[in-house]
């Protein structure tokens, strides 16, 4: 073939790669509120501020540490062996009052069975499990992980530490006959040595999107924990636990609309709750085309709207919320949020799905 035929071949493959990649990078832009400052070198998260003033997050294999408030990262392995272990993105990290760093996380290389047959409405066999691992040194190096279940963990979303001083964290397991998912917690008094599981919280369902998932949780002024669940059932539903997430009660819809996506609740150093999370229709809008049905995805048709994010703020723990505010909007999916308050009022916002990334003022949404 031509020399000159082949040099035009190749210069026309690759500006249709290039071509490709552009358009592919427009596909997922991202526009965010003009409060909002961009932060595109951050790492998706979870963030925790160390004892030593680091900050800490994790990815795959790896935990990640910064002096710097974010601006480099150093990598530590987590695990003996990496080819055993691989960290999902949905994961929760928290660093305790006595320096205890604890990752919650489900194992992508266990993951395995996942066969959903329509006409059982199940995968009666599926395995995700979920582990925890602690480190002593501020995250340079980790013990042995710890299995608690091999049961299809959906996702692992939310850890706090109570007045109290134990560990909660929000984790999955999914449920058979027909399959769909609940939601159980793990709690711990000796900082990640020992864990115990709380009662399973199963609202039924059928679908492997249904059930309630992807738990948010947060200590209220009373002492009581409240959680948040993700549903196919157009809003939030909430849990209470008043044995440091040992058990769960008083199960009921929230007023909260809120689409086929988790939330995020947090306690910031104002005192303010703060919740970021996918409404079911657009702003201003009413209606959003619904998914699902049938007893595939799930029993129900849904809002799985995710184009836009959005944030609010409570001063009464929950009982009024100031008004919804986008905080990022795109054509796709922002959703999976991750909160990390650097300082007093000075927040980074991070999502998984989309990447949205961010730094975002306190004041400047509630004042």
């Amino acid at each position: 073939m031509d020399i000159k035929l082949l040099l035009v071949i190749g210069l026309a493959f690759c500006s249709i790669q290039m071509v490709w990649s552009q358009a592919s990078k427009l596909a997922h832009t991202i526009e965010y509120h003009d409060k909002a400052q961009e932060m595109p070198d951050l790492p998706i998260g979870p963030f925790i501020r160390l004892k030593d003033g680091g900050i800490l997050t994790v990815d795959k294999t790896e935990s990640l540490i910064s002096y710097d408030e974010g601006k480099s990262w150093t990598p530590y392995p987590i695990f003996r062996y990496d080819s055993t272990y691989s960290i999902r993105p949905e994961r929760a990290l928290i660093c305790t009052k006595k320096g205890t760093v604890i990752l919650a996380f489900a194992n992508d290389v266990e993951r395995a069975n996942w066969d959903w047959q329509e006409d059982i409405h199940d995968s009666p066999k599926a395995v995700l499990p979920t582990y925890a691992v602690r480190s002593l040194d501020g995250g340079k190096t980790w013990q042995a992980p710890q299995k608690l279940h091999d049961d299809w963990t959906g996702a692992i979303r939310d850890i706090i530490e109570t007045s109290s001083g134990h560990i909660i964290f929000t984790t999955m397991m999914m449920q058979h006959n027909p399959g769909h998912h609940s939601v159980v917690t793990y709690t711990t008094g000796d900082e990640g040595k020992s864990w115990t599981r709380s009662n399973v919280i199963d609202l039924g369902g059928i679908g492997h999107h249904s059930g309630v998932t992807e738990a948010t949780i947060e200590q209220l002024r009373d002492g009581r924990i409240w959680m948040l669940m993700r549903t196919m059932w157009g809003r939030f539903w909430e849990a209470y636990s008043e044995d440091d997430g040992l058990s769960w009660k008083s199960l009921d819809a929230t007023d909260i609309l809120a689409s086929t996506a988790p939330g995020m609740l947090k306690r910031l150093s104002s005192g303010r709750l703060m919740l970021i999370w996918n409404r079911p229709f657009p702003e201003g809008e009413s209606t959003y085309p619904l998914s699902g049905g049938m007893g595939q995805w799930s029993e129900v048709p849904a809002s799985n709207h995710r184009k836009q994010l959005s944030i609010m703020f409570s001063d009464d723990d929950g009982k009024s919320w100031s008004d919804p505010v986008v905080v990022g909007k795109t054509d796709r999916d922002i959703s999976y949020s991750y909160l990390f308050e650097v300082n007093p009022g000075e927040l980074w916002l991070t999502t998984w799905r989309g990447e949205f990334k961010a730094k975002l003022m306190e004041e400047d949404f509630t004042n």
